[in-house]
């Protein structure tokens, strides 16, 4: 299992996670990136490769 955070400060609301996430883990609140379902990560990594902004990060729970 693993914990998806967005830093809000980073994040630009491109929206390049919603896009690519093969989980839907993101959605899109208030014009940023909010993983809210997180326990669906499957560390692919794809979200992190495309954030321009280097506002994701994931961990292992």
């Amino acid at each position: 299992m693993y914990n998806v955070s967005v830093d809000n400060g980073k994040c630009t609301g491109c929206e390049e996670c919603v896009s690519i996430c093969p989980n839907e883990v993101f959605k899109m609140t208030e014009g940023k990136s909010d993983p809210h379902q997180g326990s669906e990560c499957v560390f692919c990594e794809s979200c992190i490769g495309v954030c321009p902004s280097q506002a994701i990060t994931i961990t292992e729970m």
